[in-house]
């Protein structure tokens, strides 16, 4: 699997060569290998977008399988709420975020460690019961009466893709509620809770049987882009850019496309 090389006579204390190693790999990985000789070891914390629990918990069990002596933790929440922890001081070795915006957010603290690199995209879809009961049709019935509609707050990525793409369709919708994340969002629907939210495509995928999925058109739809970058106080900075390397691997890539992810 990949991972970064490791020097075979290096000083474990040299921090700042971890650093600029980190960094290569951050701002120069592609998606063209899948084989390289490097192992993680220790402890790497990885601040993930909720959207990608399911597609970085495989991730993450191929990473563990090939460095076995790698102990990876995921921190999986809204984006928004992430790069506020990091930037308060939180320790985090990577951090992926589901849009852009919040990116930059780390970027401009000086909390990123070379060039941020998008490895997917997603694009945006109605999220209903199982069966359709209030026959949503598209994002105007949000606005009908009797349809209980939840969303997030805008700071969220999926908040304001979801404000994009009602501007778009001309529609104004009134939230029933604002939840934390993309996921708090799919499960309020899932639970029966509420008649539809708009998620990503990707978290009507991972409800199966629990909830249906209503296309959104290609000219109200808006495609998330996910970037990921390794931080610059990143604790484990040779692990953190292994974990990166695989994601932007063939390996990682594979993944993420069985989970529903656009190639970036």
């Amino acid at each position: 699997m990949l991972s970064l090389a490791l020097a075979a006579c290096g000083d474990d204390n040299d921090s700042s060569s971890a650093a600029s190693r980190a960094e290569s790999t951050a701002s120069g990985a592609g998606t063209s290998g899948s084989t390289t000789e490097a192992r993680a070891t220790g402890p790497v914390t990885v601040f993930a977008a909720a959207s990608l629990t399911e597609a970085f918990t495989e991730i993450g069990a191929q990473f563990e399988g090939a460095d076995p002596e790698a102990d990876l933790t995921f921190n999986f929440a809204a984006s928004s709420a992430l790069v506020r922890q990091i930037t308060e001081g939180a320790p985090a070795d990577v951090y992926a975020s589901a849009d852009e915006a919040n990116m930059t957010k780390l970027v401009d603290a000086s909390g990123a460690a070379g060039e941020p690199q998008v490895f997917a995209r997603n694009p945006l879809e109605i999220i209903v019961q199982p069966g359709n009961p209030k026959g949503i049709t598209g994002l105007a019935d949000l606005a009908n009466s009797g349809v209980v509609f939840v969303t997030c707050a805008p700071e969220v990525p999926i908040g304001r893709y979801t404000a994009d793409a009602l501007q778009k369709a001309g529609v104004t919708a009134t939230p029933a509620s604002y939840e934390e994340n993309v996921k708090a969002v799919a499960t309020k629907v899932t639970l029966g809770e509420a008649d539809a939210g708009v998620v990503y495509a990707t978290d009507v995928a991972a409800a199966g049987a629990s909830a249906e999925g209503v296309t959104i058109p290609e000219d109200h739809n808006v495609v998330a882009s996910y970037p990921v970058a390794t931080t610059s106080e990143a604790p484990n900075a040779e692990g953190a850019a292994a974990f990166v390397e695989l994601v932007l691997s063939d390996d990682g890539q594979a993944v993420l496309e069985e989970f529903g992810f656009a190639a970036p």
